[in-house]
């Protein structure tokens, strides 16, 4: 069954940082693969990363554009019971730190569905190739509160996340009041492109120094 199976730390540690970071992997990932693809990429060393890493490499078993079913709503409560209790745990160790909740792929939208519960809600949302799970006449959360910094990717070539879902999303996250910056990277294939860890190294910075992130262009 899905669930957070561990959590992997990483960077500074949390009574020394700046910022929090939970990162959530994608379907048939890891945490030590976001490490790589990530984490080691940012030149930031004032945060504390916490990398949830699902049982069985999967958040939920359907594709996110797949209609919710029974089934899919029983795998996105067990992970995201999961997720909110990795958030409460990082801040635990930091009362009052900024905390950015951020993810790739199916932990994108993971995270996105998760701040739509309104519940242990971050700072700020960094959404890497990411969209609702589900279709958009399913009955769905949306308690996203207004004034959110999210920001939200897409890949035109990427296989798993079309650009359509993304833009619902995308619309669906605006309506809500959202401070949402988004970016499609034509060509881009499933992966994390330079601009992309820029944006989520600026969105880092401006946690760490005590700003709420303006979603402009990437330093």
């Amino acid at each position: 069954m899905p669930g957070v199976a561990d959590i992997v730390s990483l960077g500074a540690a949390p009574d020394r940082a700046k910022v929090l970071c939970v990162f959530v992997h994608g379907r048939g990932q890891s945490p030590e693969e976001m490490e790589a693809a990530v984490i080691r990429r940012l030149t930031l060393c004032d945060v504390a990363f916490a990398l949830p890493r699902a049982e069985g490499k999967s958040w939920y078993a359907a594709r996110a554009v797949d209609p919710l079913t029974d089934a899919t709503r029983e795998d996105l409560a067990m992970s995201l019971d999961g997720l909110a209790r990795a958030i409460s745990g990082l801040r635990a160790h930091a009362p009052g730190l900024p905390l950015l909740l951020a993810g790739f792929s199916q932990g994108a939208c993971l995270s996105l569905e998760h701040v739509c519960t309104g519940k242990e809600l971050p700072d700020a949302v960094v959404a890497l190739t990411g969209c609702r799970v589900g279709l958009s006449g399913d009955d769905r959360p949306a308690s996203l509160p207004s004034g959110l910094p999210v920001y939200l990717s897409a890949g035109d070539a990427d296989p798993w996340i079309p650009v359509q879902a993304f833009a619902e999303a995308a619309a669906e996250l605006g309506r809500a009041g959202a401070r949402l910056r988004c970016d499609v990277f034509p060509g881009r294939p499933h992966e994390v492109s330079d601009a992309e860890i820029a944006m989520l190294e600026t969105v880092l910075i401006d946690l760490a120094a005590g700003r709420s992130p303006a979603m402009g262009a990437a330093r």
